[in-house]
């Protein structure tokens, strides 16, 4: 099962580069499916953004995705 992971857009470079932060690490991925400003959201699966969110939506996701990863580790 491939998961897509939410993350802030905090630069766009030339290319179509965008550097994004998912919570405790920041990465470049493309931005070539998607028409975003900074300071947006986005799903981004294999370093590609593939859809944006709304602010609330993805802040919410990875909140979700903290507190399984955390469940997960105690087991």
């Amino acid at each position: 099962m491939c998961i897509a992971m939410p993350a802030e857009v905090l630069a766009i470079k030339e290319g179509n580069i965008g550097v994004v932060d998912f919570g405790d690490l920041q990465q470049e991925v493309r931005l070539d499916l998607v028409d975003v400003k900074i300071g947006e959201f986005v799903l981004v699966h294999v370093g590609f953004a593939i859809q944006r969110l709304s602010r609330e939506e993805g802040l919410e996701t990875r909140e979700l995705f903290k507190q399984v990863h955390a469940a997960a580790m105690e087991e």
